[in-house]
């Protein structure tokens, strides 16, 4: 097992490289693996369907190609949808991971809608299908030798607080720790990493400025004007403590991966660095505050 200071990895999004359309301008897949090579990452996420080779094979060598270990992916899946069964998407892309030793499938439970300025309101019923699927997929992703992770995410059926509290009281799927969309959904993330270290099982650090996030919660600004108005920032230059919640992981002996991402649209291809900077302000970071919590 790597310690935790080489456990951290990369995210496309963090270059702007993102599933929604319309999002911005996308950056090649040279440009990015490049770039979090230079950073001293281990691994990354898979990224949008089509940033990386769909054929496992394929995939596996661009990455071997540039020294970095997939991770897995943000998974996007409708889990609430009666006669929808999430399950056969899921073991396509399972089988994918294994030519590429991913091991943690980061689901979000999505509404059916483009983006995520908007949602629906689940009723019981529909909450039980969801819960109900969140089993199914992490007995699925198990049998495989893979970590299922809920992605709790603004514009989600998974976003607020509540919505957190009763996944983690009706159904035994692990969490994956989104520092800054949980801040934002009105959940802290450094006290609900002190409540339930043991559901966390994979991380993405992100820094929030909370004023902006406020707009968010109050719709005086969608979530993807709040991006565009730069509401995430480089580890350490936000609101989120995360410190605290890097300490919380560590006393309950946390050994998965912390992947950075701050969420950026692009309008062009960058003439310098970047985004290379912000990447890697936050992996200097982290590095020392993971450094501090071993000593």
């Amino acid at each position: 097992m790597n310690t935790q200071a080489h456990r951290i990895a990369g995210a496309p999004i963090s270059w702007g490289v993102c599933e929604v359309p319309g999002w911005g301008y996308q950056l090649t897949p040279e440009r990015v693996l490049k770039e979090m090579r230079e950073v001293g990452l281990a691994a990354t996420e898979i990224g949008p369907e089509g940033f990386l080779p769909g054929e496992p094979q394929a995939m596996a060598q661009v990455l071997d190609h540039h020294d970095l270990q997939a991770v897995g992916g943000f998974t996007p899946l409708l889990l609430h949808v009666p006669g929808h069964d999430p399950l056969p998407e899921a073991e396509t892309l399972l089988e994918s991971y294994a030519a590429s030793k991913a091991d943690v499938l980061v689901l979000s439970a999505v509404t059916g809608l483009d983006g995520y300025d908007s949602r629906p309101e689940l009723d019981a019923d529909g909450w039980r299908l969801l819960l109900s699927n969140l089993d199914r997929l992490s007995a699925l992703a198990a049998e495989r030798g893979v970590r299922a992770v809920l992605h709790p995410h603004v514009g989600t059926m998974i976003e607020n607080g509540d919505e957190v509290q009763r996944v983690l009281e009706h159904s035994a799927i692990s969490l994956c720790l989104d520092t800054g969309h949980l801040l934002i959904g009105g959940t802290d993330p450094a006290e609900l990493t002190r409540q339930a270290p043991e559901r966390i099982a994979h991380t993405h650090m992100k820094d929030v400025n909370a004023a902006l996030a406020a707009k968010v919660q109050s719709g005086r600004l969608t979530y993807t004007e709040a991006v565009r108005e730069g509401m995430y920032r480089p580890l350490g230059a936000g609101d989120v403590d995360v410190r605290a919640i890097v300490t919380h992981l560590g006393a309950r002996g946390y050994d998965g991966w912390y992947v950075l991402e701050q969420d950026t649209i692009l309008t062009e291809e960058p003439a310098g660095r970047g985004p290379l900077d912000d990447v890697w302000a936050s992996a200097e970071h982290l590095r020392s505050v993971l450094g501090e919590a071993q000593q």
